[in-house]
């Protein structure tokens, strides 16, 4: 048989409260005497005494005077309209003692006074001892609520003792995470390498007894919204074991010995909760190497983090069944230490998603969304090459915004591809004024780069170009790059020969050059410094690599002599390219001068108009020829961008995008 006991919970404040409406009480109502007390003014008071109406006097802390009316009803109903038969007393401030006493001493002479006057010295117990308490009372519920508040609100245990309690949230088989493997499309690789895990934690003996031991920990790693976080997430939808999670900068405080003390706090709950997943998301923020910066003194809150971490994952203490996910995008500059084999046996690699993997994306983004018949999902994966994960949502949810703002039944294609042009390039500005000599200008500069990236062979494919202004951009040349592994060095030629139409043109069939150049002449630098300084494309300094890995103690690995060599290597590549780009345009300046002209009355011109121009594209790709196959939908990917403020796009494959950042 069950109690079902629902008593009050036993506080502190009941009694507080209890406390001051005993006091309140007391201070209003407990010093009333038998009778009547009515306060008049001293001049009515005085006219009694006069009058003979008085018997006895007595005066009070020398400002105050009550007097007693004699017992005589006609006398107490002239004085107030309710009297009682108990007694009536008049009470009023005197402001001169001594005048006072004069006044009483003449009534006295004359006979209209005969009582007695009694002088007494009265103190208020219970005013004096509210007031006396009240200051502490106030700096009690200050110091409470300042308590409770540092303590991360009002139900905080512990108040401020807590600080250097661990902040990680518990998941456990009721929580409410409902993410699972199924929501993850995609990263197949990483996803078996992540299931793995949960299944070793779910039957352990498979795999001990054959003599294995359990993973300690593993590591996600790549560009920021590939899907780490989400990856934890169907981790702790999958695992029926307790899940903690917790942000890297959360172990950092103020004070000194809190982050350490937070890592040995989680240890501990995880170890009473073992077998169980712990999950440090953005671990770079406690995980940095170490003596990177002697100047912050000999005592660093966050290298004293970093030391208890490691120690707790790899130490003396055993931590059998507790597993570490881990994940950052700035895997370089984690400490060596912490991804040494016994703390973090796997690095998990989670990479910008391939075609198919796209299309598995946008299945999962697509299917809360009301699609129209013509929207295509392999022409979307096919138009968004580099797209993370976090890209390919917000191209959904921006064309359901479009859409809605068209008054829409349905999502269609156009709004798919009016989002994936804003994401990329911004929102149009049609209604940015410029001059028709302005408009021009950028109609040839853009027309250039559609003319010599249609006649080169590893030039992008065009998909269109456009003036309209879009974002801080004056005008852009869409295309549709390769998704190649690696790129070779006639490739990158071509493509920075193609960056250079623009200004090419402007010199040719204008007769002088802008700034709105400076954004091809910035990708065009860095791409010809990266072919030469890392990639070892050069005729003088083939075959050599002068990429910084930080293990040097200065800041270039290389001499004067040799910068000297890079940079002519540099301004010779650039040179060839900008004079290869002038004779492509010098001879199909006709047709150049037709795509400009088209594009000034047009604004916005496709690779269909550029075809019935120059004809057929001599080397047509596997990307043109699925681009015809799905209707000859323009659709913007790879751009150039003639606006100096704007950052430029990334150029050919993964090498060629590590020795850009690099």
């Amino acid at each position: 048989m069950t109690s079902n006991n629902k008593k009050p919970k036993f506080s502190f404040t009941w009694i507080y409260m209890i406390i001051g409406g005993v006091l309140l009480y007391m201070y209003f109502f407990g010093e009333n005497d038998k009778g009547q007390t009515v306060e008049k003014p001293y001049t009515v008071v005085e006219e009694c005494i006069k009058k003979g109406w008085v018997k006895d006097i007595t005066v009070i802390n020398k400002s105050r005077i009550e007097a007693d009316i004699i017992n005589n009803d006609s006398i107490r109903r002239l004085i107030t309209d309710k009297p009682t038969n108990e007694g009536l007393k008049l009470e009023t401030h005197i402001g001169s003692i001594d005048n006072f006493d004069n006044f009483i001493r003449e009534v006295k002479e004359t006979g209209k006074f005969k009582g007695n006057v009694s002088y007494e010295e009265e103190s208020n117990f219970w005013g004096d001892l509210l007031w006396n308490i009240l200051p502490f009372v106030v700096i009690i519920f200050i110091w409470i609520f300042v308590m409770r508040r540092m303590s991360g609100g009002g139900g905080g245990q512990g108040g401020v003792f807590s600080v250097g309690k661990s902040q990680a949230k518990l998941f456990d088989k009721n929580g409410n995470i409902k993410i699972t493997f199924k929501d993850v499309a995609g990263q197949e690789g990483a996803k078996q390498e992540v299931q793995e895990i949960v299944d070793f934690l779910k039957n352990p003996q498979r795999y001990t007894e054959l003599g294995g031991k359990i993973p300690k920990g593993a590591l996600l790693v790549g560009p920021p919204g590939t899907g780490k976080t989400l990856l934890a997430k169907a981790v702790a939808g999958e695992a029926n074991v307790p899940f903690f999670s917790m942000s890297g900068s959360d172990f950092v405080e103020m004070f000194v010995g809190v982050g350490a003390s937070r890592v040995r706090d989680l240890f501990r709950q995880a170890k009473e909760k073992a077998p169980c997943i712990i999950f440090i998301d953005e671990i770079d923020a406690v995980g940095r190497a170490r003596g990177k910066n002697p100047s912050m003194g000999g005592n660093d809150e966050r290298e004293n983090t970093l030391n208890q971490l490691l120690t707790e994952m790899d130490g003396f203490g055993t931590n059998s069944g507790i597993i570490v996910i881990a994940a950052t995008n700035r895997a370089d500059i984690l400490d060596k230490a912490l991804l040494r084999a016994g703390r973090f046996d796997r690095q998990i690699h989670v990479d910008l998603p391939d075609l198919n993997e796209r299309k598995a994306i946008f299945g999962v983004h697509l299917r809360p969304l009301r699609l129209d018949p013509s929207v295509d999902v392999d022409t979307l994966a096919r138009q968004t090459p580099g797209f993370s994960g976090a890209d390919i949502a917000n191209v959904c949810n921006e064309a359901a915004l479009i859409a809605a703002r068209g008054k829409k039944k349905a999502v269609d294609k156009q709004d798919f591809l009016d989002a994936i042009d804003r994401i990329i390039g911004g929102l149009e500005k049609k209604t940015k004024v410029m001059t028709q000599k302005e408009k021009e200008a950028i109609a040839i500069h853009e027309a250039g780069h559609a003319t010599i990236s249609w006649f080169l062979e590893h030039a992008n494919p065009l998909i269109k170009v456009t003036i309209v202004p879009r974002g801080r951009a004056l005008g852009a040349a869409w295309y549709m790059p390769e998704e190649r592994q690696i790129t070779t060095k006639e490739q990158m030629l071509d493509e920075m020969c193609a960056i250079l139409g623009g200004r090419a043109a402007e010199e040719c069939f204008i007769g002088h050059i802008s700034t709105g150049a400076m954004n091809d002449l910035e990708r065009v630098t860095k791409q010809a410094y990266a072919m030469v300084a890392y990639a070892g494309m050069s005729d003088k300094l083939s075959n050599l690599c002068y990429y910084n890995n930080q293990e040097y103690s200065f800041n270039r690995p290389y001499s004067e002599k040799t910068a000297e060599a890079i940079d002519s290597e540099v301004h010779k590549m650039i040179t060839e390219q900008y004079e290869r780009a002038k004779e492509l345009l010098n001879e199909h300046k006709e047709g150049h001068a037709e795509l400009a002209r088209i594009l000034i009355e047009k604004e916005v011109i496709f690779a269909e108009d550029v075809e019935k121009i120059f004809g057929k594209r001599p080397w047509a790709s596997r990307s043109e020829e699925i681009f015809e196959s799905n209707n000859k939908v323009a659709e913007p990917e790879e751009e150039n961008i003639d606006a100096t403020e704007i950052i430029p796009q990334p150029i050919g494959d993964t090498e060629g995008e590590e020795t850009e950042k690099d």
